[in-house]
């Protein structure tokens, strides 16, 4: 009797930044790519997988562009940061229509739409087989969405933090400005450093070094693509020790 190939990891951090919400155009919220997104999650949970989700919100407000013109960096940043959290209620939504019960968790409190962040509380909803979305950033100004990612991913102990782009891994340059540009199936968190690679901000990627924490880059909008990942198969860039 062949056996069932069980998946790899058994908690993961889905990493989203604000632009895939976005569809095509990477502004505002479009319908059909959040419930492809959902889609996909769900695929994943009904392998018994206990996934967390990090949403940014540059979809709808970016901090640092703000700040560019005139806003006071640190209200910018809440600016976004409340971005993130409307981002959170339509993945929840999505989700829960595919019946996939879902919690939010936001850094900064609004207990009338979401809970307040609770490392013990958003394990036990991983343990109930909820999907649990952290909104919010990391409830601070000057720190990103992937530091976020990054600090919730070793809270909570997931085994890897899955960074969910448009391309396939990462690359030595821009693939899209370049045709001949080398994917890279591992790289060392040294190496991406050293090579200037924008896996992560430095904050967000010293801490997954400091941690041990495996980031894998892959591309988010090929269908089970996720589920590709959670199985062990190769699928774009894994940045180790």
């Amino acid at each position: 009797m062949s056996k069932t190939k069980r998946p790899q990891y058994s908690r993961v951090l889905l990493k989203l930044s604000g632009e895939v919400l976005g569809g095509e155009t990477g502004n505002g919220i479009s319908a059909e790519a959040v419930r492809s997104m959902a889609g996909q999650i769900c695929e994943v949970r009904e392998l018994g997988v206990q996934v967390v989700v990090v949403i940014g919100g540059g979809n709808i407000f970016r901090g640092l562009t703000g700040s560019e013109r005139g806003i006071e960096r640190a209200t910018g940043d809440y600016m976004g940061m409340l971005a993130t959290i409307i981002n959170s209620l339509a993945l929840q939504d999505a989700l829960e229509k595919l019946g996939a019960p879902t919690r939010v968790q936001s850094a900064i409190a609004m207990s009338q739409i979401a809970e307040p962040f609770i490392r013990r509380r958003a394990v036990r909803h991983l343990e109930k087989g909820r999907v649990v979305i952290f909104g919010g950033g990391t409830g601070n100004p000057y720190f990103s969405t992937d530091t976020a990612a990054a600090l919730r991913a070793n809270e909570i102990g997931a085994e890897v933090v899955l960074k969910a782009t448009k391309v396939d891994g990462i690359y030595d340059s821009d693939p899209k400005k370049n045709p001949k540009a080398v994917r890279y199936e591992r790289i060392t968190y040294i190496e991406a450093l050293q090579r200037r690679l924008k896996v992560m901000d430095s904050t967000a990627f010293s801490l997954c070094m400091d941690n041990k924490m495996p980031i894998i880059v892959f591309d988010f909008f090929k269908p089970h693509n996720m589920k590709r990942v959670v199985m062990g198969e190769k699928v774009g860039t894994l940045v180790t020790g």
